[in-house]
């Protein structure tokens, strides 16, 4: 048996990112951007008022108070997405709306709350009915004004080739004008499950048959982590429909396969791979999960890399979430991969009886200040409802026996 940690090692060095595609911005959500992008243009591309009121020239609103308002007379009214065509000269004023380019001449604006305008007045309604506004308090140089290119300037770069293509960073393409991105595309992760007993959810078992649940929670962390999940079904526990049903998913970035990797007279999954492929490593010093057949498969003069899980529906989605995820991550371009840890308090004895690394099915909260990780019940590889419950995994250390009740144990939080 090899460590996690190596067989992590191992994984990754036959992922890589992979190439660059053009996607709408929107559909792009979750993917690495390929290359710096850099604005041609400023943002805002004009002087602009951040505040409803009335652009003015500071200077002639020296010494306004509510027992003195400065009258300034209104010439005009501007809403966003127009311009004023004429300039704010000596004692007049401008009714603005937030976002409107300033006028020529005005260096401030004043929000109608320091005026005497009524509240609830519409906006183009005011100057016909008055033309004089009193300001009641004095502006600054520059008071309510966002200024031209405050955001961005032309020629900035705006976003890093390597950076995760979030909601913020949409909207901020959206602002530089741009409908489309190159971002490294998704991988594309056929997922197979093995097994004579296994049948797909809807239909009818026999006696000795169970769902196939695998084939579901392993597609759905494909989703999770970024990839698409390409279903081949079910293959049957020969060598012959193993090796049909997997050459199918050759056309994949990776290939993922479900039980077939222990000891048993039908446990073929490995057989196939040295077979048609190559077979790096089997069996990992981890629990559960133990079996775990790593390797890769040649085509079209590219290795399209194979991870074997376990069979047990728990062994199958712990050693996914090890080795699976930081491979989709790698080859989405990602590094981050790697889940927050806490140190929390075990509320009950974690066992550990074989020197391996135990990842115990757990949930993490807080209480009076400090973490605590209870076990969610059966450890049983089998009790897929166990990871169902947990938050997180609690990890026991190979060179440990154990953690006792009331000590601390690290805390992968899985959501």
């Amino acid at each position: 048996m090899i460590s996690v940690d190596e067989a992590r090692e191992r994984i990754l060095s036959y992922c890589s990112v992979l190439p660059a595609e053009e996607r709408p911005v929107l559909d792009a959500i979750g993917q690495v951007v390929a290359e710096d992008v850099v604005s041609d243009i400023d943002i805002p591309p004009h002087d602009n008022t951040a505040m409803d009121g009335y652009a003015v020239r500071a200077s002639e609103t020296a010494g306004a108070s509510d027992a003195a308002p400065v009258m300034l007379r209104v010439v005009g009214e501007l809403a966003a997405g127009y311009v004023f065509d004429g300039e704010v000269g000596a004692g007049t004023a401008v009714r603005i709306m937030t976002g409107a380019p300033m006028p020529r001449g005005a260096d401030a604006v004043v929000p109608f709350e320091e005026t005497d305008e009524p509240e609830g007045r519409a906006f183009g309604s005011f100057a016909k009915s008055r033309d004089v506004v009193g300001v009641r308090k004095a502006a600054g140089a520059g008071a309510n004004v966002r200024d031209a290119a405050e955001d961005v300037r032309r020629g900035q770069r705006i976003i890093a080739a390597g950076t995760l293509l979030q909601a913020a960073q949409c909207g901020v393409l959206a602002s530089l004008g741009r409908a489309r991105v190159r971002v490294h595309r998704r991988p594309l992760v056929a997922v197979l499950s093995t097994g004579d007993e296994v049948r797909e959810p809807g239909e009818p078992l026999r006696p000795g048959q169970i769902y196939d649940s695998n084939a579901y929670s392993i597609s759905a962390m494909v989703l999770e982590a970024g990839g698409i999940p390409k279903r081949l079904g079910i293959a049957q526990d020969t060598v012959e429909a193993l090796t049909a049903k997997l050459r199918e998913g050759l056309d994949a970035d990776m290939l993922v396969t479900s039980a077939g990797v222990s000891r048993g007279d039908y446990d073929v999954v490995k057989d196939v791979l040295a077979k048609e492929g190559e077979v790096d490593f089997w069996t990992v010093r981890m629990r559960p999960g133990k079996p775990l057949a790593f390797g890769a498969f040649p085509s079209g003069g590219r290795r399209v890399p194979h991870i074997g899980l376990p069979g047990n529906p728990v062994s199958s989605m712990v050693s996914f979430e090890l080795f699976g995820r930081p491979a989709i991550f790698t080859m989405l371009g990602r590094s981050d991969w790697q889940r927050p840890l806490v140190r929390a308090i075990a509320d009950e004895r974690i066992e550990n009886t074989d020197a391996r690394r135990v990842f115990a099915r757990a949930i993490v909260t807080r209480r009076d200040g400090r973490w605590h990780a209870v076990l969610t019940g059966s450890q049983g590889s089998g009790v897929l409802t166990s990871m169902a419950a947990g938050n997180a995994l609690a990890i026991v250390p190979e060179d440990l026996p154990g953690i006792a009740a009331g000590e601390e144990v690290d805390c992968m939080m899985l959501y």
